[in-house]
């Protein structure tokens, strides 16, 4: 978020150069500007992709094996040894549907957490609105989530085949973009708080990975939500990530749908954390070069 100042006042103040470029003053980054850049996130996001990949043996194939092999070890923990339901489904479909989820989500927000410390260089050799970087980071992830999508749809039609009583939905074709872009949204607002206060508190580099693994265990992703005592439910309702676990399975399985009431919670409780991160995140640009 620029202002570009002209003419010859503004010359005169700053030592004769055409055009300065100086912070914003707002609270939130100019969503306008971001998009007159959507080149570079386009640009960005080929950039991430080929890089993490470009030196590994197999590729794009560790986006099959890592949920696979999460998946059975969930289940051999939580669904054979600790005997946690999994709500009628297949528990390689449950423990796979919730770790892809999750594991979008997760990128989302780590990759975020880190945004100045990791292109310091960058942002200080050329401006663009640094919101972009943020951007083309969820981009990237939806590339692991589209192959973990089609392995879970493979999964899920073969043992369809094998097991006719096997529920399918076919509302994930209208509400897996709609999950994806709550995630997204969620996981970029949360990112971009941790990365604003990080700018002044390296020490939440390190607690970020404890505080995402926790948050997942606070999440019905090993467990179903109707196996949670009612006590417990409130803390659901302030959790984000309750809705679009839950809603994914119901959408893909015809899983036992969330209240509403507690849908409209976790959708409020998002809209706060992203504003609260790009506020945090407008106000940290303005002299993270200088602290980073």
């Amino acid at each position: 978020m620029t202002e570009h100042l002209k003419g010859p006042a503004s010359a005169r103040e700053d030592d004769d150069w055409d055009i300065v470029i100086r912070p914003s003053k707002g609270n939130t980054p100019d969503l306008g500007l971001v998009w007159q850049y959507r080149d570079l996130v386009w640009m960005f996001f080929k950039r991430d992709f080929t890089t993490f990949y470009k030196q590994t043996i197999l590729g794009p194939v560790w986006y099959i094996i890592q949920p696979s092999l999460t998946a059975m070890t969930y289940y051999v923990v939580f669904g054979k040894i600790a005997n946690l339901s999994t709500d009628g489904l297949p528990p390689f479909l449950f423990y796979m549907s919730g770790t892809i989820i999750w594991s979008y989500f997760s990128a989302c927000l780590t990759n975020n957490s880190e945004v100045f410390s990791k292109n310091a260089n960058l942002f200080g050799k050329v401006y663009f609105p640094r919101l972009v970087v943020p951007l083309s980071v969820a981009m990237s992830g939806l590339v692991a989530f589209a192959i973990q999508f089609l392995l879970l749809l493979t999964v899920s039609i073969g043992l369809k085949i094998a097991n006719p009583d096997l529920a399918v939905s076919y509302w994930f074709l209208f509400l897996t973009p709609l999950v994806l872009l709550y995630i997204a949204v969620l996981g970029i607002g949360a990112g971009l708080v941790v990365s604003a206060l990080t700018v002044r508190f390296r020490d939440l580099v390190y607690a970020v990975g404890f505080m995402t693994q926790l948050w997942m265990y606070g999440t019905p992703i090993v467990y179903p939500f109707s196996q949670i005592p009612e006590r417990y439910h409130w803390f659901y309702y302030i959790n984000p990530m309750t809705t679009p676990v839950q809603t994914f399975r119901w959408a893909l399985f015809d899983a036992p749908a969330l209240p509403v009431g507690l849908c409209l919670a976790n959708l409020a409780v998002t809209v706060a954390i992203t504003l609260c991160g790009l506020a945090l995140f407008s106000r940290a640009e303005a002299n993270a070069m200088d602290t980073v």
